[in-house]
């Protein structure tokens, strides 16, 4: 007899050596495109259409990009690529947004970010209409999210959100920690977690958070998202404990998480891998969001 855990759950869902669920983020994201298409396709494929602007000639930039365009085409989508050079200017780069923002054939508006050195990105984002806001970074779609007014929401803490619902992680009364406040990931995927009919008990950490193990311990729900390799040690997770990685660093090794994977999935309920986990539902949640757009510009039927 042996001890090993079964490698796939009741679900069909895949465990870490360790026993956890692994939160695979590939599988979801197809399931998610193909549903895309099978919607447009029900629609009677009425033109659906991403604008990315994409500035400078950044590698992992134009991969990010070059991934999102192909997924578009896999749910049916159309897409545009408005590619720049990095010392286009800012004006320039503003009248291509604003040129975008004016076209109604144009759904949904993404801005790669970080945009090269010298251009003031909160002016190019202000162009973005909110309902074209695929990224969900402007201040109005913020100020949406905050008000629970129909809007468009950041696609990585979409993408978390997700996750939990397709692996049915409880959250209703849960606690969970998301360490990290950036406006990209922290503060949005708090007040998901919160918000009326998600019902979790949410804390914010950061680097001077006191006591993060301890912190961290109490948590059911346990979002990385600082960008800082290896900091959520096996010390820092409560034991069954759903344990999520969006932080991403580029080392020597190739590129790591938040989560120090290999001691946390032994005492993880739930884990995602780093790569595969909430990389690939970003660009899914991007085409989630294209869609909620044509539908809040009246161009795709409800």
């Amino acid at each position: 007899m042996t001890n090993q855990p079964a490698s796939t759950d009741p679900n069909g869902f895949a465990r870490t050596p360790g026993g956890a669920i692994s939160m695979d983020g590939n599988r979801l994201r197809d399931e998610i495109v193909a549903e895309l298409a099978a919607t447009i396709v029900a629609a009677g494929s009425p033109a659906v259409c991403l604008a990315t602007v994409l500035v400078g000639d950044d590698g992992p930039s134009q991969r990010y990009v070059r991934n999102k365009h192909v997924q578009a085409a896999k749910a049916g989508m159309l897409s545009r690529n408005e590619v720049l050079p990095a010392d286009a200017g800012q004006a320039r780069v503003e009248q291509v947004v604003s040129a975008l923002a004016a076209d109604p054939n144009v759904h949904g508006i993404l801005v790669q970010s970080p945009l090269p050195a010298g251009y003031d990105e909160e002016a190019v984002l202000r162009l973005i209409p909110a309902d074209k806001d695929v990224d969900g970074l402007t201040s109005e779609s913020m100020g949406r999210l905050v008000r629970g007014l129909p809007g468009l929401v950041g696609c990585t803490p979409l993408g978390v959100m997700r996750l939990l619902e397709r692996h049915a992680v409880p959250t209703r009364g849960r606690r969970a920690v998301v360490i990290g406040r950036s406006t990209l990931v922290g503060l949005p995927l708090s007040l998901l977690l919160a918000r009326k009919g998600v019902d979790a008990t949410v804390t914010i950490a950061h680097s001077r958070t006191a006591d993060l193990v301890d912190v961290c311990r109490d948590a059911d729900i346990l979002v990385g998202a600082v960008g800082q390799p290896g900091l959520i040690t096996a010390a820092h997770v409560k034991p069954g404990a759903a344990v999520i990685d969006v932080g991403i660093s580029r080392t020597e090794a190739g590129i790591v998480g938040d989560v120090d994977f290999e001691a946390v999935q032994a005492v993880a309920g739930y884990i995602t891998p780093m790569p595969g986990g909430t990389g690939p539902m970003t660009i899914a949640c991007l085409l989630e969001n294209t869609l909620t757009a044509a539908r809040l510009l009246g161009a795709f039927p409800d």
